[in-house]
């Protein structure tokens, strides 16, 4: 059972996903507005412990379904959020990958197949490493139990310091330093991070090694993942 949010301002619509969920045995708060979401949310600064998992919709009054997944990721980088929007360019699902979203549905969307993205995303959020199992690559420490990256201080006076992730980032991170040799191709970084058949969209997996990089790059570690051209993703 999860605690879940449903930010859509089509009431018929956030009536039936909330129907649905419930059915599963989840625990449902409708939010009709951004404003109202805001309210739900809590007050500047908070985590968002109250829930598990956001679903949100893009075009929304008050506050649009951008602003509040920033928001999200301000506060916390663990809450999965799901997107579902009438929006279909592909240009607007990078955008907000790279504002922080896990996943993006598109209007009309069949409502086991939300349900399914609602298991496989609380599936990822609960998962948990045995005790002791610290991973290390050059100034790197990543805990998979307590889904943390620490990064050391470099010698020529690099910034360390904890880095917040994405559970997907954190995922993609954490395959990459397991297997450190290898080059791992989108699709296979894709099928370990989401835990689901690749679907064919390279730009998903891109989008996230660009967020990856672009969050170590105060730490000068973001050239630790390198591309391999035409092949995939390995570390230096």
């Amino acid at each position: 059972m999860a605690r879940v949010l449903v930010i859509e301002d089509d009431a018929a619509i956030n009536d039936v996903v909330a129907t649905r969920l419930a059915r599963d045995g989840h625990v449902v708060t409708q939010a009709f507005s951004g404003s109202e979401a805001r309210l739900l949310l809590g007050d500047a600064g908070e985590k968002n412990a109250a829930y598990d998992i956001v679903i949100c919709d893009l075009m929304l009054p008050g506050a649009t379904g951008e602003e509040l997944v920033e928001l999200i990721r301000k506060r916390d980088a663990a809450t999965p959020v799901i997107v579902i929007s009438a929006r279909t360019q592909a240009a607007d699902r990078i955008d907000l990958l790279r504002l922080g979203a896990d996943d993006y549905l598109t209007k009309p969307f069949d409502l086991d197949e939300l349900a399914v993205r609602v298991e496989v995303q609380l599936r990822h959020r609960g998962t948990e490493a045995p005790a002791g199992d610290v991973l290390r690559h050059q100034r790197w420490t990543l805990d998979p139990e307590a889904r943390t990256l620490a990064v050391a201080p470099g010698e020529d006076g690099e910034k360390g310091g904890e880095v917040a992730l994405t559970k997907i980032e954190f995922n993609i991170l954490e395959a990459l330093v397991r297997r450190p040799n290898r080059v791992f191709s989108k699709a296979e970084l894709f099928e370990l991070a989401w835990g689901e058949p690749f679907a064919g969209d390279d730009s998903t997996v891109a989008v996230h090694v660009s967020n990856i990089r672009a969050k170590l790059r105060a730490t000068g570690t973001d050239e630790y993942v390198k591309t391999v051209w035409g092949m995939g993703f390995k570390l230096a």
